[in-house]
């Protein structure tokens, strides 16, 4: 509290009107700063934890998930009361945080990373900023504007920052990622205006947080309450607990096992990140258009089983670039869950609904990483067997490890099938005859961005975002 307290009393103005350009800044730099430790990270996890790097890589990002789980509600109920730019300063210098101990010392790095969760929900502070000072028709471009700036700082960082530890060495790298997230801090503290002006907040600092809002567990109680919605959110957790996983444990993956070097890991997530902002835009707003929502929803299902069932059984590279856009196809799943269930969900429900999702988006990214890290565990898929020959106990299991190369992604495929079967379950015209106008307006969301209007649903897609950076 001290901190906080230090942070809200010198607040300088900020320059210029509160903008969503700001906002679009301080995501910039901040993934930018992560991206570019990308290949250095990969390093540093395989050195510290040699035995163990796929359960270790787990079990770090489980915690990490889980904490920002059931710590998101209440920093964003404390910054509606304390104001956003505070917050904002509060969990970019938590995220970055551990940064520089990457080099200082990495059980530190690790240990610190796994507790920065609590911090780590930037994306539900900038959402909560973006809106405070949008129109609501405005407010799907903005949340777009600042998805596609995540996206592209993922996109063009781990390729510079392999480039620069290849050429001279991590160490340059991570002080690099420092300078980038100071200078992150910085630009909060001296550009960005508060923008929940001070009459807006519930009589300031004596005013009591009400702890419905600040409770994790308090959107997944409601949602047994309407068969639709409870459909729609067993096909979310169904779906995103694979996901979830693949981004934790993905690149060590191609890295160490397939053998991908730094600079086409690099690659890979460029080309990658690059087809799913395609495909969350363009052809989302097509396929909504053309096959309508729900099928939408089962199309992207289908995409997600075949590039999981894909990275299961195969071993050569090629086949890890062709899943790879199959991958970026799978990502129009969630924008088309999230337009179904604000067509679905009362007009005056919607902030619940998507609080929901982004809740249930929440706890995968706590189970998802752990889980893959066991599964690998279990099939004893450690990064020596890289090299066959150095490893000695690798005759005993040499079946197992040939037939099915990566057992997690089947596994994944597995559950997103469940999820396929019950999203078939779920009502394509709900609601719809009671609001004709809700579809074409979610069309036109749709094309000019992955996300449906509601904030919630974009504090859905990005943290996951978030974490695959990491």
């Amino acid at each position: 509290p001290v901190m906080v307290l230090c942070f809200v009393s010198v607040q300088p103005q900020g320059i210029g009107e509160p903008s969503v350009y700001h906002a679009v800044v301080v995501i910039f730099l901040e993934f930018f700063a992560w991206g570019l430790l990308t290949t250095p990270m990969l390093t540093v996890l395989h050195q510290t934890f040699p035995q163990h790097t796929f359960l270790m890589n787990g079990l770090i990002h489980g915690v990490k998930g889980l904490l920002s789980f059931l710590s998101a509600p209440l920093i964003g109920a404390l910054s509606d009361v304390w104001g956003r730019k505070s917050f904002l300063l509060l969990t970019v210098f938590f995220t970055c945080a551990p940064i520089p101990l990457m080099k200082i010392s990495p059980w530190w790095y690790f240990a610190v990373i796994s507790m920065s969760g609590v911090f780590a929900v930037t994306f539900s502070v900038i959402f909560a900023y973006v809106a405070d000072i949008t129109q609501e028709h405005e407010r799907s471009t903005a949340y777009g504007l600042v998805s596609a700036t995540f996206a592209a700082s993922l996109v063009t960082s781990p390729a510079i920052g392999a480039y620069l530890s290849q050429a001279y060495g991590d160490t340059l790298v991570v002080i690099l990622a420092t300078a980038i997230a100071l200078l992150d801090i910085c630009f909060i503290l001296v550009a960005v205006p508060e923008s929940l002006p001070e009459k807006m907040r519930p009589a300031s600092w004596g005013a009591p947080i009400s702890w419905e809002q600040a409770d994790p567990f308090a959107s997944l109680r409601k949602v047994g309450q309407d068969s639709t919605v409870l459909l729609i959110c067993i096909t979310v957790f169904l779906s995103y607990l694979p996901e979830a996983g693949q981004y934790s444990s993905f690149f060590l993956y191609l890295r160490q096992v397939i053998g991908f070097t730094s600079e086409t890991v690099a690659a890979f997530i460029a080309v990658v990140g690059i087809l799913s902002i395609l495909a969350q835009t363009v052809v989302l707003g097509i396929l909504m258009r053309s096959i309508g929502n729900k099928n939408t929803i089962l199309l992207g299902l289908g995409f997600q089983i075949l590039q999981l069932a894909w990275y299961g059984f195969g071993s050569q590279p090629w086949m890890m670039w062709a899943a790879g856009a199959v991958a970026a196809m799978s990502s129009i799943t969630f924008p088309a869950i999230s337009a179904i269930v604000s067509r679905n969900a009362d007009p005056d429900q919607q902030g619940v609904v998507q609080g929901m999702i982004t809740g249930i988006r929440g706890l995968c990214n706590g189970l998802g990483p752990a889980l893959y890290g066991f599964v690998f565990y279990l099939f004893h898929v450690e990064l020596n067997e890289m090299d066959p020959a150095d490893s000695p106990d690798k005759g005993a299991k040499p079946n197992m490890s040939a037939i099915i190369p990566g057992p997690p992604f089947l596994f994944g495929a597995c559950s997103v099938l469940l999820s396929l079967l019950v999203a078939l379950f779920i009502p394509e015209h709900n609601a719809l005859s009671l609001r004709p106008g809700g579809y074409k307006k979610h069309t036109s969301g749709s094309q000019g961005h992955a996300h449906s209007p509601q904030g919630g649903a974009c504090e859905g897609k990005e943290p996951l975002l978030e974490d695959s950076s990491v």
